[in-house]
């Protein structure tokens, strides 16, 4: 005698745990991806001129117009004891070799004897009414730890030399890369020879491309 009891195959179904499973390994493994193409294929920045920082009105500069140019990068303070022979100095350099083919570039920094405790604007006053600047005093910087200004690393990383007190110059060719630093108390003499060589290879070049 036959059963009465008709056996159906089971319907396939797959538990929602593993789906849910499924699901999040995927998602995992697609943002692992992408946080490894941002770690290995981000473009380097290779010269000081790709990057953009913010001027004494907190605006967003590009350092790209200094390109073609040889620039004097300094961290600069207004209260400090080599305020005055710096400031001078400075803008020595840059009447005498700008701004066609030269520039001093100022970065206020605070982080050495608290010697740069004002806004950014009133550096910027500070300096044009004392000092008679006319090169460029941008937005107030960090230069050293966590929340160092990116340009400004760059100096730093470029050369392997940490700034230890205000008013260290880096001098930056056309190309953007760093060829020389000076110490705060290095005398201007110093300075001119590097900077005037660097302006003939400038004038040089733009005379061979013609």
């Amino acid at each position: 005698m036959e059963s009465l009891t008709t056996t159906y195959p089971l319907k396939c179904s797959v538990p929602k745990a593993r789906v849910f499973v499924v699901f999040l390994t995927v998602f995992l493994c697609t943002a692992i991806l992408c946080l490894l193409q941002l770690r290995f294929f981000k473009p380097k920045i290779n010269d000081f001129y790709s990057f953009k920082v913010k001027d004494s009105r907190g605006r967003i500069v590009s350092l790209e117009k200094y390109r073609g140019k040889a620039t004097l990068v300094v961290n600069v303070a207004s209260y400090c004891q080599h305020t005055d022979k710096n400031y001078i100095t400075l803008q020595e350099l840059h009447r005498e070799y700008g701004p066609s083919h030269f520039s001093v570039l100022a970065f206020p920094c605070n982080q050495f004897g608290e010697s740069e405790p004002s806004s950014s604007q009133e550096i910027e006053s500070f300096a044009k009414g004392n000092y008679g600047v006319t090169f460029p005093v941008f937005h107030k910087i960090k230069i050293l730890g966590s929340e160092a200004e990116p340009a400004f690393k760059f100096l730093i990383d470029s050369s392997k030399k940490v700034p230890r007190w205000n008013f260290w110059k880096y001098l930056v060719n056309p190309e953007g890369k760093v060829v020389k630093f000076w110490r705060p108390e290095e005398a201007i003499e110093s300075i001119k020879p590097e900077v005037a060589s660097l302006i003939r290879q400038i004038i040089m070049k733009k005379r061979e491309d013609l």
